[in-house]
């Protein structure tokens, strides 16, 4: 993709020049002005080399449980461990996990492509109404003007920001921005200087080399897995792919002594269940189905390539002056159980595409590649903190204030950096609420998810049960329904959500012509 060379420097340095050829028009001598912009120049080399490196680090359908990490804490805010973290194998998470920090309550929207979106832009899926999965190939169902045609250039998109500061931006997997034909589904139009593997759906035809990823069975070429040839008809796996790919486009960066910032975005875990042969003999023994099997395959595997990223960078040097931010797309899509009962998420209700803590909570670390002392900031080491959320939309202000980057004016965000909670501390800026809108027929349907503190208000615009109202401090795996018990509080967190709700512009499914406004009970 071909960029001006303005876009390629840093703002900062731009405006330097400008004061230069400002001076230059006074009465200095030519000497004098080529020895001022040869300082300026070497300024921003300098600058360049030591920005940090970002890693945004994203797996598609991993939940809170899919880990070997124990992201739940106790009544004490300690650590606790549940059955599912023990039977997950994933080593180079926990290494992650005890050079860094763990956020408990990290909040997802409950599909892929409103997450995808609010990383890009910082705005709640309600704001920017790209608030169902993105169908490739035609308009999914929804309320008129919800944003089926996703991202386009004229949004603001975080890796644009990034580039125009400086960076070196990669897209390497799963992007899922906006159907086939249209714009972004090339995520070299929405800021990313590389684009590996990224394409318009989300779905692999297959995590097998052999097959071409896809494109060599006729039966998944529909979804075949673009741009890796060279691994086609060999064992590669595709997440390893990927990675052997990421590791290369950060190979340039650093050649072109530039800060790189890496969105690694894997298909995995996305179905089909492909077992990755590097680790099924690690569950060949249980008396879990053989999807649940190759569910951890996968799991394993990219927690493989997680540490891979962390090594690859320590054999360059550049393991201080890199960041890495591990986060999952919605809730875990394991194939362990019923969908809104207690099975891929257990303790946590529920799994993707629902309205419960198991289809919007994931796993959220953070940690440099390496603790010391080039890290630009500190990050509190073996730590979980429990005491606040954290929400996917917090991750472009976090890594712009990372970076030295400033939102532009007038493209409001509805998150906040994370940089306080990140070293351990609270926050007492931060919104203390989260809201998922989704306006969509799916496996919950229609409802809008509202927490606020320590309560969480589900609302229903079709059928017969329209309110649920939880106490998380005391009910955090929603098991008890308090609407009607509560009517006080029920009332309260109603007015509030539809304030929230008319704030971002949401958009409200309809019955016929009609719209359905959420209504207090």
């Amino acid at each position: 993709m071909q960029t001006s060379l303005e876009e390629k420097l840093p703002n900062w340095f731009i405006s330097l020049c400008e004061i230069v050829s400002t001076l230059s028009q006074l009465t200095m001598t030519k000497p004098f002005r080529l020895s001022l912009f040869a300082l300026l120049f070497g300024c921003s080399i300098a600058s360049a080399r030591t920005s940090p490196n970002i890693i945004l680090f994203l797996v598609d359908d991993m939940g809170l449980m899919d880990t070997s990490v124990p992201m739940l804490a106790d009544q004490e805010g300690k650590p606790k461990r549940h059955p599912l973290n023990d039977w997950y194998r994933t080593p180079n998470m926990e290494r992650l996990a005890k050079q860094g920090i763990r956020l408990s309550q990290f909040y997802a929207q409950s599909v892929c492509s409103p997450t995808r979106a609010s990383i890009m832009t910082g705005q709640n899926s309600a704001r920017h109404r790209i608030t169902q999965f993105i169908a490739p190939e035609k308009r999914n169902n929804g309320p008129k003007g919800w944003r089926w045609e996703g991202l386009t250039q004229k949004d603001v998109t975080l890796p644009l920001l990034l580039r125009k500061q400086g960076y070196h931006t990669i897209f390497a997997g799963k992007a899922h921005f906006a159907p086939t034909g249209f714009e972004g589904e090339d995520p070299t139009k929405l800021g990313f200087d590389i684009n590996i593997a990224g394409c318009s759906f989300g779905q692999p035809g297959s995590y097998y080399g052999e097959d071409g990823y896809g494109n060599l069975d006729p039966k998944r070429k529909k979804r075949a897995v673009p741009g890796l040839e060279k691994y086609h008809k060999t064992d590669v796996f595709l997440s390893e792919a990927i990675t052997l790919e990421a590791k290369d486009a950060i190979d340039q960066s650093l050649k072109n002594q530039k800060p790189f910032f890496l969105y690694m975005s894997h298909y995995a875990v996305h179905s089909p269940f492909n077992s990755d042969p590097r680790f099924a003999a690690n569950y060949k023994d249980s008396k879990k189905p053989k999807n649940a099997q190759a569910y951890a395959t996968l799991i394993e595997g990219i927690d493989k390539s997680l540490g891979d990223l962390m090594d690859h960078v320590a054999s360059k040097g550049e393991a201080e002056n890199t960041l890495i931010l591990f986060v999952g797309d919605n809730g875990s899509d394991a194939p362990l159980g019923p969908v809104h009962g207690y099975s891929s998420s257990v303790p946590l209700r529920g799994k993707k595409g629902t309205c419960y803590e198991g289809g919007m909570r994931v796993p959220f670390i953070a940690g440099w590649a390496k603790p010391g002392k080039k890290n630009t900031f500190p990050i509190a080491r073996d730590s979980l903190h429990n005491d606040q959320i954290g929400t996917v939309m917090d991750l472009y202000s976090t890594i712009l204030e990372t970076a030295g980057v400033k939102n532009p004016s007038g493209h409001v965000v509805d998150g906040v950096s994370l940089l306080k909670q990140l070293s351990g501390r609270g926050n007492s800026d931060r919104p203390d609420h989260f809201m998922c809108h989704f306006p969509h027929s799916h496996r919950s349907s229609n409802f809008t998810a509202f927490r606020k503190g320590d309560w969480k208000l589900i609302y229903r615009y079709k059928g017969q049960t329209k309110y649920e109202l939880y106490d998380l401090q005391k009910d955090p795996f929603e098991t008890n329904n308090l609407a009607e018990s509560e009517s006080k509080k029920l009332k309260e967190m109603t007015k509030t959500m539809i304030a929230r709700l008319e704030k971002e512009g949401a958009l409200y499914p309809s019955e016929g012509d009609k719209e359905l406004k959420p209504l207090l009970p």
